[in-house]
């Protein structure tokens, strides 16, 4: 927990932010306007809340309170248009956030004004993979981040700052701009779930963010996947597959020897999807490893019957890694199997490799450089 976390605004909620107002003297309406501020128009100081009386600011920056939005450290550009931001959070650790950027929402017909066709360029349609804790505990054998260990979980400000920050980076306004948000950086989230789930809360009263445009993916914490299903405010769920069997899961995954696959798949079967969801299984292919006709099949036989689909991700290397990135043909052979079967299988398109930024690549910069 960051050390500064108590003298943040961002993070707390309107319920909380009206509290503090009360403690100074103000009206509760000065909560919802600190609410807005802070979220909705995502300003950086207290002195930038043009909303509150000047004595009122003055006394939250007589008090230490701060937005408590992280630095952007560093950013790196990927040849796709994928950015990688090392951001700094109040305690001086770091934690990397990516935004994927998916291109234009459309192009405007024909007969379209001039000024119609510049708004529908201006429009913009990305993903930011969103970090939950600084380094990772899971210990996935085939994932940078893991090399890491874990160093402490992510407040729920220093999550949905993640994305403020990338959003003002990036000069995006809300919600005329479609943002889909992957709890998929640093960390395993259902190992920080209750600060996870007040960020998703945040996201969606504050920010603007809708839970349907969010997804969240877990290694297998099994009992935090019955919790989800009872939230009434949720993403979308993403279970980490990547094997086909316990005993393969086991040498990938030390996690399966807590919740193997009998217990996990039990759990997938029982969330409750709304209409139209699909439950996610991401499968990453390593050459030689799980990557087989064997493995495709067995793989079908799991998850038969589950409403999903499957997302399949040949191996993003990198150093410290001993596992090798199969052939395109494997991919598309372990695909073909699944399709035939009836399962939903897409190929997901690696995003960011040249710097790192590709599923399971996510490792501190300053910590890769002295590895």
């Amino acid at each position: 927990m960051s050390t500064d976390e108590e003298k943040t605004l961002l993070g707390l909620s309107l319920q909380e932010l009206t509290r503090l107002a009360e403690d100074g003297g103000q009206p509760p309406y000065r909560g919802r306007q600190i609410f807005e501020a802070i979220y909705r128009q995502r300003l950086r100081s207290p002195e930038d809340l043009s909303t509150l009386p000047r004595s009122f600011r003055d006394e939250l920056l007589h008090q230490g309170f701060s937005i408590g939005l992280p630095e952007i450290e560093k950013k790196f550009d990927s040849a796709d248009g994928t950015i990688r931001y090392l951001l700094k959070l109040g305690d001086g650790q770091t934690v990397e956030t990516v935004w994927m950027p998916e291109g234009d929402d459309g192009e405007a017909g024909d007969g379209t004004a001039a000024g119609d066709e510049e708004e529908q360029r201006s429009l913009r349609r990305a993903t930011i993979c969103v970090s939950s804790q600084v380094g990772c505990a899971v210990d996935c054998q085939f994932c940078l981040t893991a090399l890491l260990g874990v160093k402490r979980n992510l407040s729920p400000g220093e999550i949905v700052g993640q994305i403020a920050t990338v959003l003002n980076d990036q000069g995006v306004s809300l919600p005329e701009n479609r943002i889909n948000i992957v709890f998929m950086g640093m960390g395993e989230p259902f190992l920080n779930y209750d600060n996870f789930i007040k960020a998703v809360s945040l996201l969606v009263e504050g920010v603007g963010i809708a839970e349907s445009r969010m997804t969240v993916s877990t290694a297998g914490i099994v009992p935090r996947i019955f919790d989800l299903g009872a939230e009434p405010v949720r993403p979308k769920l993403a279970i980490s597959l990547n094997a086909s069997n316990d005993e393969l899961r086991g040498q990938l995954m030390p996690l399966n020897r807590k919740w193997n696959l009998e217990k996990l798949i039990s759990a997938a079967r029982d969330f409750p999807l709304r209409n139209r969801e699909k439950l996610t299984f991401e499968y990453v292919l390593l050459k030689d490893v799980n990557d087989s006709v064997q493995n495709a099949r067995e793989v079908v036989e799991l998850i038969r019957g589950i409403r999903a689909k499957v997302n399949l991700i040949a191996l993003n290397p990198g150093p410290g890694i001993g596992f090798r990135t199969p052939a395109e043909e494997s991919v598309l052979a372990f695909q073909k199997i699944l399709i035939s079967a009836g399962i939903p299988t897409f190929v997901r398109r690696p995003r960011g490799r040249d710097i790192y930024a590709a599923c399971g690549q996510l490792k501190r910069t300053v910590e890769l450089q002295s590895a």
